[in-house]
């Protein structure tokens, strides 16, 4: 019994907390597409996401999307990947 009344009061706690962190992915997907660095347009509009159940995969659909994210552009020195990482730790620190 003691263990079904704590599973009720860890519950909604839970479900506040997933809540709270369902936006993230989406949220991160539109901060990789600001720090995309902007040329022509081409690697922004070719930037996709797909949701996921957990989550989803941000996809950039264009052949120079890995030198981009390795710092090619000036625009992005430290290319999207990594400061995008950054970002979401920082909202999963503010939810919890």
């Amino acid at each position: 019994m003691k263990f079904r009344q704590t599973t009720n009061k860890i519950l909604p706690h839970h479900t506040r907390l997933m809540a709270r962190l369902k936006p993230i992915p989406s949220r991160a997907y539109e901060y990789f597409k600001v720090v995309t660095p902007i040329k022509t347009g081409n690697a922004r509009s070719k930037t996709n996401f797909a949701e996921r159940t957990n989550g989803g995969t941000i996809r950039g659909d264009y052949p120079y999307a890995n030198r981009l994210n390795d710092g090619y552009s000036k625009q992005a020195k430290n290319g999207m990947t990594e400061p995008t990482i950054r970002e979401i730790r920082r909202m999963v620190r503010r939810v919890l």
